[in-house]
């Protein structure tokens, strides 16, 4: 299927997504467009899929996507221990209202 430009830059993108996942991960929610949180979703069930394994070699991933320290130690200790028992599915998609400015239909996107 591949993924969703977003209307950006490749460079843009990547940086938009790193950071949207690094705050998802850090507040445990966020609140921004449909599309952008089913792009969200995607990295964020692979970020914490490697918290789950644990090893040295999956923190190095994570690290390579996520600059943050505190919020890398945080998904290893804290976020992916809650879903050992748990196949996938980690986050979930709650629809709001439309955006005011340009009718963007906006959602939270959280942990479940």
């Amino acid at each position: 299927m591949g993924y969703r430009k977003l209307g950006r830059r490749t460079d843009h993108r990547r940086a938009m997504l790193r950071n949207l996942v690094t705050s998802l991960l850090r507040e445990e929610r966020v609140k921004t467009t449909e599309s952008r949180a089913k792009e969200v979703k995607r990295i964020a069930e692979k970020m914490i899929t490697l918290g789950k394994q644990g090893d040295l070699a999956a923190r190095r991933q994570v690290l390579k996507y996520i600059y943050d320290e505190n919020v890398v130690r945080k998904l290893f200790d804290n976020v992916s221990p809650k879903y050992v028992d748990r196949p996938g599915g980690y986050t979930r998609i709650i629809k709001t209202e439309e955006r005011r400015g340009d009718s963007a239909k906006m959602v939270f996107l959280e942990l479940v």
